[in-house]
């Protein structure tokens, strides 16, 4: 199966690095994804937006011929699922990696601006389960890999008007299970409507915190490969 990687936010396809490995060992070919304007001065990224992020995943859906999964860690479930939406008879299933899908109208999140660009906040900004599997090993080698993303990206609000919802979603979430989280939804609104128009939907416990591909890089591959070779 063809699968593609979205990262989240201040990441480029290289944060999929041990998971790609482990997916391609199990035989699928895989198509890690850097979004535009990650890394770039605000000179050359502020008219990029999160449509524009939505339009390079579908790109790399139409370079692949046949059906596609397609995977989005954090803000990258945003874009997978504006993915599915433009293109739903393309996309087999979507997975979201430690992350909703959002409904239409509604951005990722806010972030402070600096210099134009929204930079990588520190490990040490984030929830503490958010983090909590995250060495201090881990921190330092991964830190390097982060990179600026453009300041509209967190903040534009995403369009979603296809059929998204008749296309499987597996949501792959860090430590919660699937009663959990829909009891949790039952409190965010448009977010717990959108999820419940979805027709086929399963939620997944990881056992980890927000970054897996990090924490548990095997795990989560043989995740995302059970949920590729789901039917039905």
């Amino acid at each position: 199966m063809d699968i593609i990687l979205i990262p989240g936010l201040w990441l480029d396809a290289t944060s999929w690095n041990d998971v790609t490995t482990d997916l391609e060992g199990r035989g699928h070919r895989v198509h890690a994804l850097t979004m535009p304007g990650v890394g770039a001065p605000a000179a050359d990224s502020a008219d990029i937006g999160i449509a524009d992020w939505v339009a390079a995943g579908v790109a790399a859906v139409d370079a692949v011929s046949g059906p596609v999964v397609v995977v989005g860690h954090s803000g990258g479930g945003n874009v997978a699922w504006g993915v599915a939406d433009a293109r739903p008879d393309s996309v087999s299933r979507v997975i979201f990696v430690d992350t909703v899908p959002p409904p239409s109208g509604f951005g990722i999140s806010e972030f402070d601006v600096v210099d134009g660009v929204v930079p990588f906040p520190g490990w040490a900004s984030f929830d503490a389960d958010d983090v909590a599997d995250l060495d201090d090993e881990t921190r330092a080698r991964t830190t390097p890999l982060t990179k600026s993303v453009p300041a509209r990206v967190p903040t534009d609000d995403i369009i979603l008007e296809g059929g998204r919802h008749r296309v499987p979603a597996t949501l792959l979430m860090g430590g919660l299970d699937q009663g959990t989280l829909e009891s949790q939804l039952e409190s965010w609104g448009p977010y717990a409507e959108e999820f419940r128009a979805i027709s086929d939907v399963e939620v997944v416990k990881i056992g980890s915190g927000h970054w897996p591909q990090f924490s548990v890089p095997s795990r989560l591959a043989e995740l995302i490969d059970a949920a590729v070779t789901r039917r039905g």
